[in-house]
């Protein structure tokens, strides 16, 4: 692994313009073009999703899409900032940043901080502006287990060696669950089972880790009531279509409705009122109605081909730690996407879990879009001779 130089801040950014222009290559740009076209599509589908809420709950059409501009505003400026940022840096700062987090993860339950919705402490305000701490966790965990898998790559192959990073991960979650947030749990949980692959664990400690996974998602289930009418409700939702098999109904109404191409753009049914969150976790339905299944794929092949440039992009890095920061980025995009597609089809029972870079939600847009910008830095780094 290549030693790090040490720099002043100065120092971090390229100044010479020329160089600059060198490593802007077509990766870059066809990155960039990619999620500013997820994110646009995003404004375009959050508006179109909560204009009739916007207007019956706030008296505004643009109240949702405002706030979704201000979260992608902030996403810009962020994405850039770490394109140029030396990814380096952010191992320095790992157990700051973790830090930050369980700090922000306890506060959702400090009164005056915290703000309770539908029965969770998801959410802390600050002077006016909420955000969601839980999505700031998920990448400070691909950042700790980077730098410690990276710096650990010998003794991960032990089961002493992985403690510290189970440790971590196992807080987190912990502090997450009892939110209560099962869908970002099980996100964090995937998320550390498979960097853990990537960071090189034995084949006997992936066996056993599967096999605790297993028997751990029904003990959760069971431990809350709320879980269990849930899993009753995917099993069959039209045992309870007015309570719990509501959501998932109306949610494949919208997806039946839209069949292969779709009632066209601004004309859902399902979401004048119909379908709950339909803006934000339930925001595929909506797409699927307006677009068709030929839309829907579309989508997803866009999710696809981005979360295959990010891994790409991790394989060619220059050091271990760039590999796992890149490839623990695209791992965490492909596991939301693929849970909220589930959860919306049916596949899987219903679970609140913003679509990336879609779904209303301001945090969730500008640390995504963040975490890309760490992605591109280090496909800059590695294209820099040495």
């Amino acid at each position: 692994m290549n030693k790090i130089k040490k720099m002043n801040f100065s120092k971090v950014f390229v100044l010479n313009k020329k160089n600059d222009a060198k490593k802007i290559d077509g990766t870059t740009i066809f990155v960039f073009l990619i999620v500013f076209a997820l994110v646009a599509f995003g404004c375009l589908m959050v508006y179109s999703a909560s204009f009739y809420t916007a207007v019956v709950r706030y008296g505004n059409e643009y109240f949702f899409l405002f706030k979704q501009l201000l979260g992608v505003g902030l996403g810009i400026f962020a994405m850039i900032f770490f394109t140029f940022f030396d990814y380096h840096l952010l191992k320095k700062f790992r157990y700051i940043i973790l830090a930050v987090c369980v700090v922000l993860l306890i506060l959702v339950f400090v009164p005056g901080f915290g703000v309770q919705s539908y029965g969770a402490n998801r959410w802390v305000n600050f002077f006016g502006i909420s955000i969601q701490p839980s999505e700031l966790t998920k990448f400070a965990l691909v950042l700790f287990l980077a730098s410690y898998l990276s710096e650990n790559h010998d003794k991960v192959k032990t089961f002493k060696g992985l403690m510290p990073a189970l440790i971590v991960a196992g807080v987190l979650c912990l502090l997450v669950i009892i939110e209560p947030s099962m869908s970002v749990t099980m996100c964090l949980a995937f998320l550390t089972f498979f960097m853990l692959i990537i960071g090189g664990i034995n084949k006997k400690h992936t066996l056993l880790f599967s096999s605790v996974a297993v028997m751990a998602v029904p003990a959760l289930i069971i431990a809350e009531p709320y879980r269990m009418k849930r899993l009753f409700a995917f099993l069959d939702p039209w045992i309870s279509p007015q309570g719990e098999g509501f959501q998932l109904i109306q949610s494949l109404y919208s997806l039946g409705n839209g069949g292969l191409f779709g009632v066209g753009l601004f004309n859902s049914r399902q979401k004048y009122l119909f379908l709950p969150f339909a803006e934000s976790d339930f925001i595929f339905s909506i797409i699927g109605e307006e677009f068709g299944l030929i839309g829907s794929l579309l989508l997803i092949l866009v999710f696809g081909i981005l979360v295959f440039f990010l891994i790409k992009i991790g394989l060619n890095a220059k050091d271990r730690f760039g590999c796992l920061l890149s490839c623990g980025v695209g791992i965490l995009i492909a596991v939301q996407t693929l849970l909220n597609i589930a959860v919306v089809t049916g596949s899987i029972p219903p679970t609140g879990l913003p679509l990336p870079f879609i779904s209303s939600g301001g945090t969730s847009v500008a640390v995504f879009m963040a975490g890309v910008g760490v992605c591109l830095n280090v496909h800059r780094k590695s294209r820099e001779k040495d």
